[in-house]
């Protein structure tokens, strides 16, 4: 079985003291997730996370890689995918400019609403371990 790579962040802003989360909306389907995409020949997870993030969105990212999260899954194709996320905190007045090919929507939501919109339970479990991580770095 072949294994696919990607790696991406949970990308947030502080608005108020709360933290919102980055959700994109796929062009293609009803999927509801993080940034994320396919790690390139010579690059390394850092690296895929930081340019998938600026294709996805326009967001210049700074990868923080005290926390790391990985979700391994089968996919239809037959394929195992194996994604890395971390975490990244942009500006409060970030403005997302959509790859719109591949981006449908995108949004800046609390905790619980970004746990409602997520399509999958390992995004949702994603979800929490970040929130815990950052709610832990800005009290």
């Amino acid at each position: 079985m072949e294994t696919e790579y990607a790696s991406g962040a949970v990308v947030y802003k502080v608005i108020d003291g709360i933290p919102n989360y980055l959700l994109l909306k796929s062009a293609t389907s009803h999927f509801w997730g993080f940034p994320k995409g396919h790690v390139e020949a010579g690059e390394d997870l850092v690296q895929t996370a930081v340019r998938e993030i600026q294709e996805e969105t326009g967001l210049t990212v700074t990868i923080n890689t005290d926390f790391k999260t990985q979700l391994d899954y089968d996919m239809v194709n037959g394929h195992h995918k194996t994604v890395t996320l971390f975490t990244a905190q942009v500006p409060t007045d970030a403005t997302v400019v959509r790859q719109q090919e591949e981006i449908s929507e995108s949004g800046w939501f609390p905790y619980d609403e970004a746990r409602q919109r997520l399509t999958y339970e390992d995004l949702k479990a994603a979800l929490a371990k970040a929130d815990d991580f950052i709610t832990a770095q800005h009290d």
